[in-house]
This record gives C-alpha cells, structure tokens and sequence, in this order.
C-alpha cells in the first residue's frame, strides 16, 4: 500500500493549486510568482517536453526559496517519475490512476496524486492507500460527481482539475472538493481578484 496523506501538509488549508501547462521556462516562472503572490502555495508544472523539464527545475528552485513545494504533472512514465525527481518535483501528478507510476513516485520520494473519474478507479486508489485523488476532467464530470462520491467513498480527498477558474472554484469547493487546480485564470487580470476571494 502507498500512502500519500502527506498531502495534508502539502496544500494545507488553501483550496486552489496552480497548473503551469506548456508555458516555457520564463512564462512559468512569472506565472508562478503571480500564484504565490496571491497566496496560491502549491504549483504543478507539468512534464511532457524537455522545456517543460527545464521549467519545472527552474519553478521548483524558486520555490524552494520561498519555503514552498512543485509538483510535476502529466507523470505517466516511470522516466517521467525519474525526470521529476531530477528537477527538484518534491510530487507527481498523473492524469489517469496506474498504480506502477503512484508506487514509483513514492519509492522515489515524492507522494502521487493520480488522476480518476470513474467509481472503480477511485475504489482502486483508496485501495492503493491513497486518500488524495485528481478528479479530471472536473468540467465535464460536474459537481454532482463528487456528490454521489462522497456516500460510498467519505475519506477521499479531490483535487478539481480540468476546465476549472474563478468563476467555477467556488461551486466545486461547495460540493466538497478540496483544492480546485487553475490555469489559464492566473493569466487573466480579470480574475486575479476572484481568485483571490476565493483565498480569502
């Protein structure tokens, strides 16, 4: 069995999370500083090209200075769990459940955060050990969703991501949802002070 309870600590008490998707090294950095900024803790870069690789080792030494953490996300390799431990992921975020890559990501020292949307897969997580889950894509599975999961399975503890900003956070943190994952919203003066609302 994998735990990851140690993501109690990681997101605390602040219910939104920064995804920093294929913005190169500059541009995550900026963003980043926009999330941490605005009191958004905890950051996911994730890991598909080697500029994203690059961007996570530059985001995470940032953020080591401030004290804070980086996750690497879309980890669906066990070469992607070695390159996010290489740049300084302190953990992996996957979009789907594999229990290889969640087993690898903790052997290596980073606890995982996989990714489910279905009953069966949220069952085999909770089996797995895990109590911190991805639902993706949060958008399309609604509010409902985490509703109707929250009878058989009360201990799981969801991340939103997928399709998800200011306007849509606070619906979802209702429902039950735990920590919301943003994106393109940090990118958007307009809704910096919802967002921040939201932190409030």
């Amino acid at each position: 069995m994998t735990g990851n309870s140690s993501f109690d600590e990681i997101f605390g008490d602040v219910p939104l999370m920064a995804i920093l998707r294929g913005m190169g090294v500059e541009r995550s950095l900026a963003v980043a500083t926009t999330a941490w900024d605005l009191g958004i803790e905890t950051v996911e870069v994730p890991v598909q090209t080697p500029t994203d690789v690059e961007a996570l080792r530059v985001v995470a030494e940032a953020a080591a200075a401030r004290g804070l953490r980086v996750g690497a996300g879309t980890v669906v390799s066990p070469e992607h769990v070695r390159q996010a431990k290489n740049a300084g992921a302190a953990f992996t975020v996957s979009p789907g459940f594999d229990a290889e890559i969640v087993r690898a990501s903790s052997e290596a020292g980073m606890p995982a955060l996989p990714g489910v949307g279905t009953a069966t897969e949220l069952q085999l997580a909770l089996k797995e050990g895990l109590t911190w889950v991805k639902a993706f894509p949060a958008s399309l599975l609604g509010t409902g969703w985490f509703v109707a999961m929250r009878g058989p399975f009360p201990q799981a503890m969801f991340v939103a991501t997928g399709g998800m900003d200011a306007s849509t956070a606070p619906t979802f943190l209702k429902a039950g949802v735990r920590v919301v994952a943003v994106g393109s919203a940090l990118e958007d003066p307009a809704q910096l002070p919802a967002l921040a609302q939201v932190l409030a």
